[in-house]
């Protein structure tokens, strides 16, 4: 793969952009405030000025941004992806987003005569910087096959999932299922203490039986120290949630567990911690 875009430097970007960096690629990278960027040009990566410059200089270029709203203005008007792709080059959006906004910019991408891979993550800021993470990508097979050296080098996983929406899907499955955990988990540990237990102890007798999970140990940790350090920041857990339960109306699929945890993580918004770790959800349950 001769050279590569990266348009997005947040918690997540930033480290997946340093890792292709560090793996040797050819990287142009640009983010909507270009302070952002020193960091990885002193790694190395070039700066580009505008998405639609990134996308018409490198052969593939990744987008990693915080919502669809922000991945949708990302392709578009003069300055956006779209006008740069041109023929045969690869662009390969990493946001969460739903299927319906994957699917806008896979339209926008093909019209322009470039190639379109939806490719969203699993896993949080440390595995974006150890290069473990979950992608799971759908979309452009003949992409798929081109950017595999990449994604080895972001993630420990990368199944081709099929047509666009796919990936958007999974990735909607997996946050609802752990945002309805870490809801569940909160209530436990808050009422388990209430009754007088040790959290050290519930912490340890979970993580002896069935339910041990890398999560609980993980924000259990959190909960207990009170340090809502920011990997996944709370605001998009809930717009994953969100999007989830929307996914579920479409279906007509009840889902009356992952539409309370919504509302949970709605009310730890309001109470003003949608910048903290998904954890602080505790907060307002205890």
């Amino acid at each position: 793969m001769a050279s590569v875009g990266f348009l997005g430097l947040g918690i997540m970007g930033k480290a997946m952009a340093a890792n292709l960096v560090k793996a040797g690629f050819d990287v142009t990278v640009w983010n909507r405030n270009s302070e952002k960027c020193a960091e990885l040009v002193a790694l190395g990566a070039r700066q580009g000025s505008t998405p639609k410059d990134v996308a018409a200089s490198c052969d593939i270029t990744f987008a990693m941004v915080s919502d669809p709203e922000a991945a949708l203005a990302l392709c578009q008007g003069p300055d956006g992806v779209a006008a740069g792709i041109g023929a045969g080059r690869g662009y390969v959006d990493m946001s969460t987003v739903n299927d319906t906004t994957s699917k806008t910019i896979a339209g926008l991408i093909s019209q322009a005569g470039g190639r379109f891979l939806e490719a969203p993550v699993s896993g949080t800021k440390k595995p974006a910087e150890d290069g473990t993470l979950i992608i799971l990508a759908a979309g452009d097979q003949s992409l798929y096959n081109d950017v595999k050296p990449a994604f080895e080098v972001m993630g420990k996983m990368s199944p081709y999932l099929g047509d666009v929406g796919q990936g958007a899907n999974m990735k909607l499955v997996v946050n609802m299922m752990m945002g309805g955990m870490l809801s569940i988990f909160s209530e436990g540990m808050s009422l388990g203490q209430k009754a007088g237990l040790d959290g050290r102890q519930i912490l340890d007798i979970v993580d002896a039986g069935a339910m041990s999970n890398p999560m609980f140990k993980g924000k259990g940790a959190m909960l207990l120290n009170e340090n809502y350090t920011t990997s996944f920041p709370l605001k998009h857990m809930q717009k994953d949630m969100r999007l989830a339960v929307a996914l579920g109306d479409q279906l007509e699929q009840p889902l009356p567990t992952a539409a309370i945890a919504n509302e949970a993580f709605k009310q730890a918004i309001k109470a003003g911690f949608a910048e903290e770790d998904i954890a602080a959800v505790y907060k307002v349950i205890k």
